[in-house]
């Protein structure tokens, strides 16, 4: 979704296999929290961070927040996660405990 016709460019990859060679090479989960960076999306990011490393995971955590690219998740409240490109959590604050919980369901 493009607002008023401007569209960033982002690279997509529509291959199936270079998300399983990504998983092969032990990158676990893809991880995104999007917000503004206020409070609340900041420390979704700790807990996200927390719950990677109680699970042993070894996985990057990317924090978007270009509006363009949150809109185009679909997500109307933040802060928001995602993992492996699919929204699981918006408009609330997770524990770490319950983003373990996700991401062992993802695994």
């Amino acid at each position: 979704m493009g607002l008023f016709g401007k569209r960033k460019a982002t690279r997509r990859c529509s291959d199936e296999g270079c998300h399983a060679q990504a998983a092969e090479a032990g990158a676990g989960a893809r991880v995104k929290v999007l917000g503004s960076g206020c409070a609340k999306c900041n420390a979704l990011e700790a807990n996200a961070r927390a719950a990677l490393q109680s699970l042993g995971m070894d996985a990057s955590i990317e924090h978007v927040t270009d509006f363009a690219q949150i809109a185009s998740y679909g997500v109307m409240a933040t802060p928001a996660l995602v993992v492996d490109g699919k929204v699981v959590s918006s408009g609330k604050l997770l524990k770490a405990e319950e983003i373990a919980a996700i991401l062992q369901q993802a695994r």
